[in-house]
This record gives structure tokens, C-alpha cells and sequence, in this order.
């Protein structure tokens, strides 16, 4: 009991010295002037924010203004694609609202800063509630956020609406991957061809499905080159990660998600050229695009048009950049009959191709008017040597005698020319390389040139009219020091006897 006592008056005392302590402190400071210089001190530290603010405002005004022309939206850069100008619009509109905003809670902060900074005789009013300005604080966001909102719902339905079956457009597909774009277009048929993930490999790259034959005429450019004025749907994939398909001047942004298909529909309104011709207008493009090279390019001249990744995607998301070219349809039209086909260039023969024993109706007459070309340049020669004409596409059998299946269209093309020509008389020649012994090359390179001699006296030319010989490795038509020579060297040859 009496030391619990004890403990309490200890306390007490204690308590008592630092009351004390803390009212000699006070009248302290008092002679000291601590107070005054606290007040000069305050002064002055709220007149240096308030003049922050207005260096801070002025500041940020004026490198909006001065660097303007660099923007996506203003100067040049107003939008190159229809519908564009509509989300230019929007964003102005939520930069004037928010612009507002930001000045005014700017001011206001630096001016309570400096009104209400700290006196010794200030005393802060209690106001638990004020209904109006609750009301007012409330409300005023409220019908900014709701306008808005209306506004950005209007202009997304209007930018997000897909093609109508019935009208024109163009459809292409852009995939995603780490790290670089792959790009699909139609053919002529003007449809893309189906495709499945599954069938993604290293010679597939886009998984496209080779028995829909909508994919057949399918190319894949290393750009992207779109007409002016055509309506562009883009199908947007990914094949690893989350990609982003961004093409800034035209105001189109869609992710590509693995699995989940998304799109994109845009009209491009201005050729690259046309671009340019704009940014040459403005002085700030009027320098050098690179500053190391004075005598180079300047700004507008090298401008290209850009396809980027605005999802950060990896370490290599920075090389996913790709030049995007628009052009007049004309120019467009030139550009598309140069591509080539991605099945016929890469897929046609090898394991991939369904179609190895069969060939197409363009095929045919292909190989039809390619074999007349070099038959009347071959009887129209003035020399014996170059009355000499390649079987391009008769092929047999590895070591054997054996007519590969598509070796019938050659066959019939020249069977057709014999028939249309009744003077023409051939010597067919069979040749082989030099693998295995001259022996078994001479009997071989006989029974083929046999074998094609009896296809054309089976198929109704008569048999005084062709002539087969074996040449076998003696007379080669090529060197046999390269795969591509040797492989010439078993091709079978006619020569132009009497026409």
C-alpha cells in the first residue's frame, strides 16, 4: 500500500516539473523573439509557394502551348483516319474539364497555404456540416463525370461498331508475338482463310488450316501497306503473351489476347505522303531528322506511319515497331498482285502441303503456257543446241523408271503441241548424274526416255516421230558439283529434230 503511494506522488511530481519545464521553455522563447521570427518564417514560406503556384501554372501553360505541335491531336498531327476526329473531340473535351479543375484546386491549394498559414493567435473554426457545400462539391463532379461518361459511351459505340456484311471492307489479320507482328492479307478471292492455333510451327506461323482453300492465295507481307478511303477490319491475335495493336496517327488501340480474338475497324483518310506534306508545314520539322547528319533527311521527309505494341509485352516489347505505308488504291492494287502467296511460297511441296499429288487449274495453266513459250522459242532457234527443251516438271521416281503422278500434265502439254504441230518430230533424251556406275545410268536414263516415248505414242503420236536416247552421266546438262546441277541432270529433255 505505501509503496503504490509512493508511485502515484512520484508521477504527480513528475508531471508537475514537466508542466513546468514546458512554461519556462514558453516564456523563453517570448525573450528570445522566437515567436516573431516564427511569424517571418511563415510569412515567408507561404509567399514563396504562392509564387511556386504562379511560376508552376504559368510553366505548365506555356510548354503545353510550346510543344503542341508534337502532340497527337493538334498541329499536324490531327488524325489520319475517319473516325479519328471523334476521339480527338473527346479527349479536348476532358482536357478543358479537367485543364479546369486543375487550375482551380492548384490555386486554391497554394492560396489556403499561404492565407491560413500558421499563427500564434489563429484558432481553427469548428464546422462539423455544411449541407451546401456538400452539395455543391458533390454535384459539380458529378455532372462533369456524367457528361463525360455520355459523351465517351457515344463516341465508343460509334468507334467500336463492326462492318456491316453487306458493305464494302477490307479484312486483314495482325498476330502478336514476342517479339515482332506477323501479318496476313486475302488473296484475290478477298477472303482470309480459317486458321487454328494447333497448327501453329515454325513453317505455319499463323496456324493457318491448309484444307480450307480460301487460305491458298493467302499472303503474309513484312508490311503494312492499307489503301486510302477502304474500310479496314483487322482480325487481332496473340500468340504467347498480351500485345497491344497500336497504330497512333489513326487512332486505333486493341489488345491482343492469346485465345481471345478482338478487332478493329478504321478507314485510313491521308497517304503517307499527304502526312508529310502537313508536318512540312510547321518549323519544327523542318531540321534535321538526325542531328548527326545535317545534310540528311529532315523530320517530315523521314515521318513513316508506325504499327506498335502498347503493352509491355518483354524485355524485347521495343522491337515490335513496323513501318505502316497508306497509299492511293491504285498504288495499293500494284503492291498486292507483287505478293506472293504464302502457301504456294512456302508451303506447296513440302510435308506440310495436303495437296502434293494434285495440282490446281492456275497450275496447269501455268505450266501450260510456260512449256508453249520455251517450245516455240525452241523451234524458232537458229542453232542445234538451243533447239534442245527441257521436261521441267516430268520427274520419276528415285532410281527407277517410274512417272511421278504430276508428270501427266507436262506429258499432255507436249502430247497437245505434237498434235497442233503434226511436222514436228523429237528426240527425247534421257539423262542421269553421277551417282552409281556409268552401266546402270545408261540402262536407266533409256528406260525413262522409253517411258516417255511410250506415253506419247500411247497417247496418239505416231511412233516415227519420236526417238528415244539414253545419254546416261556421259552427256550431262549441268555441273554435278551442286545439288540444284544434279538434279538438272536427270531431268528429261526433247530436242527439236524437224519442225
Amino acid at each position: 500500500m505505501t509503496t503504490g503511494l509512493i508511485i502515484i506522488v512520484a508521477f504527480l511530481l513528475l508531471a508537475i516539473v514537466v508542466v513546468q519545464i514546458s512554461r519556462i521553455n514558453e516564456i523563453a522563447k517570448q525573450l528570445r523573439g522566437e515567436v516573431e521570427a516564427e511569424r517571418r518564417s511563415n510569412d515567408r514560406q507561404g509567399k514563396y509557394l504562392f509564387g511556386f503556384m504562379v511560376v508552376f501554372l504559368l510553366a505548365t501553360v506555356y510548354s503545353a502551348w510550346h510543344y503542341k505541335n508534337y502532340f497527337l491531336g493538334y498541329g499536324p498531327h490531327t488524325a489520319a483516319s475517319e473516325h479519328g476526329p471523334s476521339i480527338d473531340k473527346l479527349f479536348l473535351i476532358t482536357l478543358v474539364i479537367t485543364g479546369i479543375v486543375f487550375i482551380i484546386t492548384h490555386i486554391a491549394l497554394f492560396y489556403f497555404a499561404y492565407k491560413y498559414k500558421h499563427r500564434p493567435e489563429g484558432r481553427a473554426s469548428f464546422m462539423p456540416h455544411d449541407n451546401k457545400l456538400e452539395i455543391i462539391w458533390t454535384a459539380i463532379p458529378a455532372f462533369a463525370m456524367f457528361a463525360l461518361v455520355i459523351n465517351g459511351l457515344v463516341v465508343w459505340n460509334k468507334v467500336m461498331a463492326d462492318v456491316d456484311p453487306d458493305e464494302e471492307y477490307m479484312e486483314i489479320e495482325a498476330m502478336g508475338y514476342q517479339f515482332a507482328w506477323a501479318l496476313r492479307y486475302p488473296g484475290p478471292d478477298g477472303k482470309l482463310g480459317s486458321r487454328n492455333y494447333k497448327l501453329i510451327n515454325g513453317v505455319n506461323p499463323m496456324g493457318q488450316d491448309w484444307q480450307d482453300l480460301k487460305n491458298l492465295d493467302d499472303f503474309q507481307p513484312g508490311e503494312l501497306v492499307l489503301p486510302k478511303g477502304k474500310k479496314i477490319r483487322v482480325r487481332i491475335t496473340a500468340r504467347d503473351v498480351l500485345h497491344d495493336f497500336y497504330l497512333p496517327q489513326f487512332r486505333v488501340k486493341m489488345d491482343a489476347v492469346p485465345g481471345l480474338p478482338t478487332y478493329f475497324v478504321f478507314t485510313p483518310t491521308k497517304t503517307t505522303e499527304e502526312y508529310r506534306e502537313e508536318l512540312s508545314k510547321y518549323p519544327e520539322y523542318q531540321v534535321p531528322y538526325d542531328p548527326a547528319d545535317p545534310t540528311g533527311p529532315k523530320k517530315w521527309e523521314a515521318f513513316e506511319y508506325e504499327l506498335a505494341c502498347a503493352e509491355l509485352c518483354g524485355s524485347g516489347h521495343y522491337s515490335m515497331k513496323k513501318i505502316v505505308k497508306i497509299v492511293e488504291q491504285d498504288e495499293y492494287d500494284a503492291w498486292a498482285r507483287q505478293q506472293k502467296s504464302f502457301y504456294f511460297s512456302s508451303i506447296r511441296g513440302t510435308d506440310e502441303d495436303p495437296y502434293t499429288d494434285q495440282l490446281f487449274d492456275f497450275e496447269i495453266q501455268a505450266r501450260k503456257a510456260e512449256f508453249d513459250d520455251a517450245l516455240n522459242a525452241a523451234i524458232a532457234a537458229p542453232t542445234p543446241d538451243e533447239r534442245i527443251l527441257s521436261l521441267k516438271y516430268v520427274f520419276f521416281e528415285t532410281g527407277s523408271a517410274t512417272l511421278t503422278p504430276l508428270s501427266k500434265y507436262e506429258l499432255d502439254n507436249l502430247v497437245a503441241a505434237m498434235k497442233e504441230r503434226e511436222s514436228l518430230n523429237i528426240e527425247v533424251g534421257g539423262h542421269t548424274d553421277n551417282t552409281g556406275n556409268t552401266e546402270s545410268n545408261q540402262a536407266l536414263s533409256q528406260q525413262r526416255a522409253d517411258v516417255v516415248s511410250q506415253y506419247l505414242t500411247n497417247a496418239g503420236i505416231d511412233a516415227s516421230r519420236v526417238t528415244a536416247v539414253g545419254y546416261g552421266q556421259e552427256k550431262p546438262r549441268d555441273t554435278n558439283d551442286t545439288d540444284e546441277g544434279r538434279a538438272n541432270n536427270r531431268r528429261t529433255e526433247i530436242k527439236i529434230t524437224n519442225s
